[in-house]
């Protein structure tokens, strides 16, 4: 009967501390957010056995919301909304010291991640991880869009080759995959790579074909501050719908789909600044791409200036380039809890079925919330 009661006291101690933590995304203070390990311990007691005190240990809730407002003018239309982008909640289980599990769910979405990484060497040389989680293609794909500068998070390029969502041939994959991943760091954390097999499919998908993409990730970081990353990826894709981007591509027809990616990140005190080269190959289309973007204090480490300057082709041999500036502020108002305010600039947009050359403006504004 004792054990019964504080099994029963252990599981009501992690309900309470995830309902607390999703109303914290939107009610609570971001400091309480940030105690919940510590709420788990709490609610489970002092009095609890060590099994009990062990297993709150060693699970870590996190999440984060973003959301805000958008005026946009384009083809003469003028357009305005409050929105939600992303409301997301995960939970990190530490096993043993080497094997732990993670979930991640966006109550504005789908689940996105579910993996368990297992470290095979004593050092952080070698580390395997199974299930469904961000491919490894890209500078910024892996990043996670609360540290992303940008409103809109990626680049045209990187949400286009990546899968999170431009592409109509792929879908909105969010940028994950399913599969399987090595990946490790050496040299005191100078040299890491990432060698990945995935469906292709993207996120909570079977794959449509007997071909698997292969993705590998390698990142140096040869001074303090500065890192220089190339990624690739070579596999076949299944077209899950017709693209004006290529239109030589079918529904449900199967392709080659390769990229490469190219590109450095640099931080100091004075400034941020990340850019990359981007191609991609859907059967005989070529598509490239390039961007630079970074932030500067204003006075205070709490206020940055940030600005973009983002161009993509998505078809070389259609002509369908696309140039994209992008100036504006955040504020830091706590940790990683911000407020954002920019101006987004497109030379170029999609409209009625076709590519065509106009412009496209847009103020968007942004709070953040996070908790660890």
């Amino acid at each position: 009967m004792k054990q019964r009661t504080l099994f029963a006291k252990a599981t009501l101690a992690v309900a309470l501390a995830i309902f607390s933590s999703t109303a914290a995304m939107g009610q609570q203070a971001p400091a309480a957010a940030e105690n919940q390990p510590t709420l788990l311990r709490r609610a489970v007691g002092d009095s609890a056995p060590d099994w009990a005190k062990d297993l709150t240990s060693r699970i870590q809730l996190h999440g984060y919301a973003q959301g805000g407002y958008e005026l946009s003018h384009h083809e003469g239309q003028t357009s305005n909304t409050f929105n939600i982008k992303r409301v997301l909640f995960w939970a990190n289980a530490r096993i043993t010291d080497r094997w732990s599990f993670l979930f991640m769910h966006d109550f504005s979405s789908v689940v996105q991640e579910f993996y368990t990484d297992y470290r095979l060497t004593r050092n952080k040389a070698l580390t395997v991880r199974l299930g469904q989680f961000k491919n490894g293609l890209s500078l910024e794909n892996p990043l996670s869009p609360t540290s992303m500068e940008a409103i809109d998070v990626y680049s045209e390029a990187v949400t286009f080759l990546t899968g999170c969502g431009s592409d109509p041939l792929l879908g909105v994959q969010y940028g994950r995959d399913l599969g399987l991943a090595l990946f490790g760091e050496t040299n005191n954390g100078r040299l890491r790579y990432e060698l990945e097999i995935m469906n292709g499919q993207g996120i909570n998908r079977k794959d449509q074909n007997n071909t698997k993409d292969f993705i590998g990730r390698l990142e140096f970081r040869p001074l303090t501050g500065l890192n220089l990353i190339a990624t690739g990826q070579i596999g076949r894709g299944h077209a899950v719908a017709a693209s004006l981007y290529n239109p030589t591509i079918q529904q449900g027809q199967n392709y080659k789909r390769n990229r490469w990616t190219v590109g450095a990140d640099y931080k100091c005190k004075d400034f941020k600044v990340h850019g990359e080269y981007l191609e991609g190959y859907d059967a005989d289309a070529v598509s490239r791409g390039a961007y630079v973007t970074g932030s500067v204090p204003l006075g205070t480490p709490k206020l940055e200036f940030v600005g973009s300057y983002d161009f993509f082709n998505f078809n070389t041999d259609l002509g369908m380039d696309q140039h994209k500036v992008i100036a504006g502020l955040q504020y830091w108002f706590y940790q990683k809890c911000r407020f954002q305010v920019q101006y987004v600039y497109k030379s170029a947009y999609v409209a009625g079925g076709q590519f065509v050359k106009d412009s496209n403006h847009a103020l968007m504004c942004q709070m953040q919330i996070r908790f660890n």
